[in-house]
């Protein structure tokens, strides 16, 4: 990682448990996580995996039960003036964070648009809302920005959807919307969690592509929550991947899809739907995601995990460093681990993905 680059987040060891009924769910284990001004990094894994925690966290807005037992957020940008500014999330309270931080310097596009939007509000009232309260942007100024930004976002005949209500309006469309009120502050991060799984599969494209096109003209960080594998490698620079409140492998977008390292993020990569290969089921990794109510000894995933060792059930595996950016948690990285090699569907299949790329970038 080239050190001229700008810091704008920096999460280190970061653990967060919740207080529930049934006992102190221990849902965040030590995430450390950057990201550098105009990247973009996606978190991927399972359901439960603690992705959208960690960046409910970064943006100050966990639930009440949940209790941060350790570590630090700090988020760097820059006031109206251009003095830089540095702080850590997590020791401001929830009146300064609303005013200083949500929506206006960390914007969040959620999965469902309807619960984003209020049913009984007009879009146009709803864009604008946070310009004026930010910036005391005059009403008429901040109304004839918000048709731009609808313009922006892709929506026809802009004037007359302002006073539309999220009804109104089409799936595709509502997302748009949310992405307009999103960028209305021109943050410096937006955090994208799941912004495509309620629509259907042509709209999700025009939505990447959308968040794609607004991230190089305006130069915003983004971080992608996925689970979905063939969005990451359309938009991400980084991945991330967590299991059980972890993340255990990180690097490159190449050096996740082209040499993964941990069993966990093969079973992730085996499991994409593929085409052209050989098996009729589609692969599952085995087993179900631990609960972690009941925190094990050892490492988490070595239940599922067929290449599992001894020491899986004894000691948490450390984050073994392959290249300068490539990292991952598991104990088949330790010299003294007997010599395990992805399986060879995955192989095939990652000479494909490969191949498929160099052909694309060969007609580009």
């Amino acid at each position: 990682m080239a050190e001229s680059k700008e810091k704008i987040l920096e999460i280190r060891d970061l653990d967060i448990s919740f207080q529930t009924t049934a006992g102190m769910v221990h849902a965040i284990r030590g995430v450390n996580l950057d990201l550098y001004k105009g990247e973009t990094v996606a978190i991927v894994g399972e359901s439960g995996s603690g992705k959208s925690v960690t960046m409910k966290a970064a943006m100050g807005i966990l639930a009440s039960n949940a209790r941060v037992t350790r570590g630090n957020i700090q988020f760097s940008y820059h006031h109206e003036d251009g003095t830089p500014e540095t702080v850590d999330i997590l020791t401001k309270d929830k009146k300064w964070i609303r005013r200083h931080i949500n929506g206006k310097r960390i914007a969040m596009v959620f999965q469902d648009p309807m619960t984003s939007l209020d049913p009984t509000m007009p879009i146009g009232k709803q864009i604008i809302e946070g310009m004026i309260w930010h910036f005391k942007t005059p009403k008429k100024e901040a109304w004839n920005r918000a048709v731009e930004l609808l313009k922006e976002v892709g929506i026809e005949d802009p004037e007359k959807r302002m006073k539309n209500y999220p009804h109104q309006l089409s799936g595709g469309m509502r997302q748009r919307v949310v992405i307009a009120i999103a960028l209305s502050c021109n943050p410096d991060l937006l955090i994208c969690d799941e912004p495509t799984t309620a629509l259907d599969v042509t709209i999700q494209a025009k939505i990447i592509e959308l968040i794609r096109r607004i991230q190089r003209e305006r130069g915003i960080s983004v971080i992608y929550i996925t689970h979905d594998l063939g969005v990451v490698a359309k938009v991400a620079d980084y991945v991330n991947v967590m299991y059980a409140g972890k993340i255990v492998e990180k690097g490159s977008i190449n050096e996740i899809f082209y040499d993964p390292r941990h069993p966990y993020t093969w079973g992730l990569l085996s499991a994409m739907p593929d085409l052209d290969t050989k098996d009729e089921r589609l692969y599952t990794i085995p087993g179900s995601p631990p609960n972690l109510l009941h925190e094990k000894k050892g490492d988490a995933f070595a239940p599922r995990n067929r290449y599992a060792l001894e020491i899986d059930d004894k000691a948490e595996p450390p984050m073994f460093q392959i290249t300068d950016t490539h990292y991952a948690a598991t104990w088949l990285l330790d010299p003294r681990a007997p010599k395990v090699e992805m399986p060879r569907e995955l192989k095939d299949r990652i000479q494909r993905m490969r191949k498929e790329a160099q052909d694309i970038g060969g007609k580009l």
